[in-house]
């Protein structure tokens, strides 16, 4: 039997701080519900962060103060002008999150790793939502001897975190499904920054790479956003046949051929096979 005492867990993606304040947490988090799911309901967002309505509306009172979330005629919220990056917050975002979880939780609990949910916001991607292993081993395993080696759990939550699309998995499965033009303007505009040589050239070769993610269905990221991250990733695309969103499933390097050997890329498959039949009546126009 392997050992595996040797092996380090990685390092959580956002470390919490010493002395957390709550109220503090609780803004922020209702900032990134507005961000995401783009109109929020003071009944949801209280039920979401665990406090009273009264908690929620005296915290959405403060956006609204500093301009970061306003209400639109159903007496919801929405992105205020002070949010800064383009909103990805459609009508569609909070049915897509809510309709995406079951499948993440199953797809986490098969493969034993943390699952996402990415949606396309300029030239970059948010998580949407981040589905943590249950348990410390995967369904896969459940039988097999070596599955009494020490799971070391997921990566950690990246709800709300903001990434380049062409670096994630999800997001470059996302663009791989879309014409090239738009594809282009979103690379061109990623590309433009002091840190690229030849912008042009390298453009260039994504649109090669993204050739390849569309030919075999799924796109890789080893390592491209964070160091000892690895994940893999496929395009979600709604009632009309167009990309939605990305579906990713992120790993240690140290565990990613064992995942992927166990069948990582047949399942997340499977997963959005089955995700596309529950989205069949939702696209991104609604």
């Amino acid at each position: 039997m392997q050992q595996c005492s040797g092996m380090q867990k990685p390092k959580p993606f956002r470390e919490p701080p010493q002395y957390p304040v709550t109220s503090v947490d609780h803004a922020l988090t209702l900032m990134e519900m507005v961000r995401d799911f783009g109109r929020v309901r003071i009944s949801v967002a209280a039920e979401l962060l665990g406090v009273s309505v009264s908690t929620a509306h005296r915290l959405m009172a403060m956006l609204v103060y500093r301009g970061y979330a306003e209400q639109d005629a159903s007496r919801r919220y929405v992105p205020g002008p002070a949010m800064g990056l383009t909103p990805a917050g459609l009508s569609w975002t909070a049915e897509l999150r809510h309709r995406a979880r079951p499948h993440l939780e199953q797809l986490s609990r098969k493969v034993g790793e943390t699952a996402n949910l990415v949606v396309l916001s300029g030239d970059a991607v948010r998580f949407l939502l981040s589905v943590e292993p249950a348990g410390n081993l995967p369904e896969r395993s459940a039988t097999n001897e070596s599955a009494m080696h020490e799971h070391l759990g997921g990566i950690g939550d990246r709800g709300g975190v903001v990434l380049p699309a062409h670096k994630v998995s999800g997001g470059k499965a996302m663009l791989a499904h879309m014409n090239e033009q738009r594809v282009r303007t979103i690379l061109s505009r990623a590309t433009q920054n002091k840190d690229v040589q030849k912008p042009a050239a390298r453009v260039a070769s994504l649109l090669n790479e993204l050739s390849v993610i569309r030919a075999r269905g799924f796109a890789t990221n080893f390592e491209d956003t964070e160091s000892g991250v690895n994940a893999v990733g496929v395009a979600i695309l709604d009632g009309a046949g167009e990309v939605i969103a990305g579906l990713t499933v992120s790993l240690p390097p140290e565990r990613f051929s064992e995942v992927l050997d166990a069948g990582l890329v047949g399942t997340l498959q499977q997963t959005k096979t089955a995700l596309e039949h529950d989205l069949a009546d939702l696209t991104g126009d609604d």
